[in-house]
């Protein structure tokens, strides 16, 4: 390739293959491109191709059924591609002359020609040095945008700290800037794989830990971004600024060419014309002093022409948005998250946010249908919906097993939790006091409220339902607080979720996973949260539908189960007259009181795992049928329990085969939790059962000695043993 053809020979072909005079065109610009030629003359050749390859680009994104592009469908990209036309241009960047045009022409092949993105993604200095074309203003999003559908085919991930310069590279950058350049950065700092995260079984993600050893680039990468001074702020000022503030220097044409290079989508200017009349309609463009002081005046002030539309303003605003919190979101659950929190509740990230949400976060849908780079328009993923799951996402990741989760209420709010802990005699929690009122949500409501509120208008199948759970689940995780409870219990938040479990009889596993997880949290020891249970749940026929959705899927429920056991063996170790009144009426709790019904939990729970399908979704079977057992041990019943499960195996005809499973599950599990790099705080947290006697429950049922009422062994008979066997990945 690139090697010279004789002319008259590719003439004669050209005629005949149509190849539109790119062959020759490119011999021109070959034998014009060395470090001594005069550039224009290059400059007018690749003014000669671009449109034959744009022309086509275009129509490919376009084109509605979009397939793998084909050679027939792109003549032009195909045979710019076979002749050498990518390595001429990679070249061709020698000149800021022509880069602006040698990035379009690039873009545009890579569009069309499969394989193409994937060479340049081979060539790990043309990647570095794309960066550094980012100073560049004029062809910025163009550059920002090779970069991004390289990356996206990269097999390895590029390292930041190998970019020159990168800390004054992100310091040149304006805020518009800086938000398309976190649409580059999330490929840099996400783990390849962690969208299947749960699915992963533990034996393979343990398996490449050790073999991983140090750090992953990604988190090396995430380090070298907080490195840069002030990035953190910038991110939190972008994220927070309301829609009024943006800068409005920039002219329409250079939004419309930013709007296309983010979408990829034609439906952008018929968006763009449809919001531009109907503001047009509502606002006359004749000058209106009246109107001159305020946001609303929209178009009064100017010509509609250089003007964008205010839709158009806040659409822009919001996906610059949802990158900047997809970047905080992955920061905040990295190992530098301590860190991170800081910075983020001391430039007031989470108040900014609040100020936010009525306006721009859980607005009213619009009515344009405008759709995000790469997909198509019947997925969930327009801007709006995706900025409420990433606004959700950071939600669940900031308040997860962190006190700074207080930040998230108002200062009325704070103060109601105290009164709630003085009402029950019980002293405040520490976070709650040394939470800093000057970093809290101002306001009439603090975001968590805002959250709750329009959780309970959700439709029932909205697919968002899933992410608000998750988000105030993850606000009561951690040691259980009885104000916390109390605070959500007063919003009347376990009724709503009753109401979406029994009587809207929720059908999606993810949301009713969820809703359960929720409820455990929400109940765990609160005598309160059981008694208003009962008033709901007050009929046989709604506490069946209940438990058959309980028993569904146990994989689903199991940390309910885990919490209705706990706070069942609490309560029946207490000596208070209202407790007692509540236990021998709750319906839930007389049916988990049955011996045969813990039973049946038990044997079901360790029946639907194995080591090898172990994965980070229902290794929590696994520790709720610890729970139930360390319980018993606490009662010597341990043998007791251990037998029983003997006796179902016989009633089954299948001897041995519950007890050898849990053995090997128990195996795992110390391998599993007593790596030094585990945290068992989690397990103590959701347990209030100390680590130690976890591990010393484990030890006594793996015991290796026959005679031992409390070892596995001695309840499996000889004949039936199969325990020895090593387990790896297979």
């Amino acid at each position: 390739q690139g090697a010279p053809r004789p002319k008259a020979l590719l003439k004669e072909r050209d005629k005949l293959a149509k190849w539109n005079g790119i062959p020759l065109l490119l011999q021109k610009l070959y034998e014009n491109s060395h470090p001594n030629s005069d550039f224009s003359e290059c400059q007018s050749i690749l003014k000669e191709i671009s449109p034959l390859l744009s022309m086509e680009a275009m129509a490919f994104v376009t084109d509605d059924n979009r397939k793998p592009a084909q050679e027939a469908a792109f003549p032009n990209t195909y045979t710019f591609d076979l002749f050498g036309g990518v390595d001429v241009s990679v070249s061709g960047f020698l000149s800021d002359d022509l880069i602006k045009d040698c990035l379009s022409i690039l873009y545009n092949t890579c569009i069309c020609t499969e394989g193409v993105t994937k060479r340049l993604a081979e060539r790990n200095d043309f990647v570095l040095f794309l960066f550094t074309l980012m100073t560049n203003k004029k062809t910025f999003l163009q550059t920002a945008t090779l970069i991004e559908d390289i990356l996206g085919v990269k097999k390895e991930m590029i390292q930041l700290e190998d970019i020159p310069n990168l800390a004054s590279l992100v310091s040149s950058f304006d805020q518009q800037q800086l938000a398309n350049f976190c649409r580059i950065l999330a490929v840099t700092i996400s783990e390849l794989d962690t969208g299947s995260d749960d699915k992963h079984t533990l034996l393979a993600k343990n398996a490449q830990q050790k073999k991983n050893g140090g750090p992953s680039r990604a988190e090396v990468n995430q380090a070298t971004l907080l490195n840069i001074p002030g990035f953190v702020e910038r991110l939190c000022k972008l994220a927070t600024r309301k829609v009024s503030e943006t800068t409005g220097t920039s002219n329409f044409l250079q939004e419309l060419e930013e709007w296309y290079t983010w979408l990829d989508n034609a439906l952008v200017l018929d968006a763009l014309m449809r919001v531009a009349n109907e503001e047009a309609e509502q606002s006359s463009t004749v000058w209106r002093p009246e109107l001159e002081s305020s946001d609303e005046s929209g178009l009064a002030n100017t010509s509609a022409r250089t003007q964008l539309p205010q839709s158009m303003k806040i659409m822009h605003e919001i996906m610059y948005k949802l990158e900047v919190l997809y970047v905080l979101c992955v920061l905040l659950m990295g190992r530098q998250r301590n860190q991170v929190h800081k910075m983020i509740a001391e430039f007031k990230l989470i108040p900014g946010l609040n100020n936010l949400f009525d306006k721009l976060i859980w607005r009213k849908h619009s009515a344009s249908t405008l759709v995000l780079h790469g997909h198509n328009q019947n997925c969930d993923c327009s801007p709006d919906i995706t900025l409420k799951i990433q606004f959700l996402r950071l939600l669940q990741s900031f308040s997860d097993h962190h006190e700074n989760k207080y930040l998230l209420l108002n200062s009325q709010e704070l103060n109601e939790l105290s009164a709630i802990s003085l009402k029950a005699n019980i002293p405040e929690v520490d976070a709650v006091v040394n939470t800093d009122r000057s970093l809290v949500c101002d306001g009439k409501r603090g975001l968590l409220t805002r959250l709750l509120q329009v959780m309970k208008k959700e439709p029932a199948e909205s697919s968002f339902r899933f992410w608000q759970a998750r988000a105030v689940e993850s606000f009561l995780r951690g040691a259980t607080s009885y104000a916390d409870q109390m605070f959500l219990l007063k919003r009347g938040l376990l009724e709503h979720i009753l109401y979406c479990i029994v009587d809207s009889e929720c059908k999606s596993r993810d949301v009713l996973q969820s809703y359960f997880d929720l409820l455990g949290e929400l109940m765990k020891f609160n005598i309160d949260a059981f008694k208003r249970f009962n008033k709901y749940i007050n009929t046989d026929e709604k506490f069946q539908i209940f438990l058959n959705q309980i028993n569904s899927s146990l994989v689903d429920s199991n940390m309910l189960v885990r919490c209705i056991t706990l706070s069942l063996d609490r309560f029946e170790n207490q000596s208070d007259i209202k407790v007692a009144e509540v236990l021998s009426e709750c319906r839930l709790l007389s049916y988990m009181s049955q011996m045969s019904m813990r039973m049946s939990f038990l044997f079901r729970l360790i029946n639907i795992i194995h080591v090898q399908t172990l994965t980070q979704e229902n290794v929590s079977c696994l520790n709720t049928s610890l729970v139930i057992l360390m319980l018993a041990r606490r009662k010597e019943k341990l043998p007791f329990y251990l037998h029983k499960l003997q006796e179902m195996e016989y009633v089954k005809k299948y001897p041995g085969f519950i007890l050898n499973n849990f053995h090997s599950l128990l195996r795992f599990w110390q391998q599993h939790y007593l790596n030094k790099d585990k945290d068992s705080t989690c397990l103590e947290n959701s347990s209030c059962i100390s680590f130690t006697y976890w591990k010393e429950t484990v030890s006594i049922l793996l015991s290796p000695d026959r005679t031992s009422p409390c070892a596995i062994v001695s309840y499996i008979d000889e004949a039936y043993m199969d325990i020895d066997r090593d387990f790896s990945e297979e």
